[in-house]
């Protein structure tokens, strides 16, 4: 059972076995989908669960995740992404149990999943709706998108502006071709900042 993932639960009376119970956590969905997608952006997943190593593994089998942690107390989950942040790793955690809560804290970036237990969701940065696992993908994408467009934006403020002003002021060119040239950069900025989406949404 505890290779399928699931945990074994014995039901005795007096010191007799009266049955065997199998608990298990079905995976979400498009949690293969997510681990695919993330590799593909170059990023390493790691798993960290409080689940013993069999079954541990079995889920880790099932989404295409390589590097299990088991067994592991909240706490050594939080001392896990310090000993990973001290490699020079930027670490973005996921969780929505009272038992990632600490992890949440520690990562660079934490997020919790909706439907999860309120202290996940106070302790983490990001708050994803739902419970898609591919949210993750678009949460990343969204800010590498961001702030892919804010270098963009300073760059067409600072050559507008760093043209401009200069001529100006040494008279090369008049105040109205300075202030239409203030006026272009702003309006170029608003183009780019607007113009397209940040990321194509996936479907729920």
């Amino acid at each position: 059972m505890q290779r399928e993932g699931k945990t074994a639960v014995i039901v005795a009376e007096a010191g007799a076995a009266l049955g065997l119970i199998a608990i298990t956590d079905a995976i979400k969905p498009d949690a293969a989908e997510a681990v695919a997608l993330l590799r593909l952006q170059g990023i390493e997943v790691v798993m960290l669960t409080g689940d013993n190593q069999r079954t541990a593994e079995a889920v880790a089998t099932q989404a295409g995740i390589s590097h299990v942690y088991a067994g592991m107390l909240p706490g050594e989950k939080a001392d896990k992404l310090r000993k990973l942040q001290a490699a020079g790793h930027r670490v973005v955690m996921v969780g929505d149990g009272i038992n990632d809560a600490p992890a949440l804290m520690q990562a660079n970036v934490g997020m919790a999943i909706g439907a999860g237990t309120d202290i996940a969701i106070e302790s983490a940065d990001i708050v994803l709706t739902g419970e898609r696992l591919t949210a993750v993908v678009d949460a990343i994408e969204i800010g590498r998108s961001s702030y892919k467009k804010t270098v963009q934006n300073l760059w067409l403020a600072f050559t507008f502006n760093g043209i401009g002003v200069p001529l100006a002021v040494t008279g090369l060119v008049s105040p109205a071709w300075a202030m239409a040239a203030m006026i272009s950069s702003v309006s170029l900025v608003l183009l780019n900042s607007f113009g397209g989406r940040l990321v194509k949404r996936r479907p729920s």
